[in-house]
C-alpha cells in the first residue's frame, strides 16, 4: 500500500500542515478500503496467494530469461572469437 499511498501523496500541495492531514486520511481511507474488499471477496487469502504465486513465477521467469541470455552472449561470444582465430590461421 505504501507506493499508492506515496503517489497519491504526491498530488498533494505541500503545505505543511495540510499534507499530514492529508496523507492520514489516503492512508486510511486505502486502509479501509481493503478491509472492505477482504470482508467482501470470499477466500479473499487464497486469492492473493494466487496472485503472489503468479506474480512470483513471472519474477522467476524474467530471472531465467537474463541467465540463459548471458550463457547464450557468453557461447556465442567464444564461438565466433574461436571461428575468427581459425579464419585468420
Amino acid at each position: 500500500m505504501s507506493p499508492v499511498a506515496m503517489s497519491l501523496e504526491e498530488l498533494i500541495p505541500s503545505n505543511h500542515m495540510k499534507s499530514h492531514i492529508y496523507s492520514i486520511l489516503i492512508r486510511t481511507g486505502l486502509t479501509l478500503s481493503t478491509l472492505v474488499v477482504a470482508l467482501s471477496i470470499p477466500f479473499f487469502g487464497l486469492v492473493l496467494s494466487l496472485i503472489g504465486s503468479l506474480m512470483t513465477m513471472l519474477g522467476s521467469l524474467c530471472v531465467l530469461i537474463i541467465i540463459v541470455g548471458t550463457i547464450s552472449s557468453i557461447i556465442g561470444t567464444y564461438t565466433s572469437v574461436l571461428e575468427i582465430i581459425q579464419q585468420l590461421l
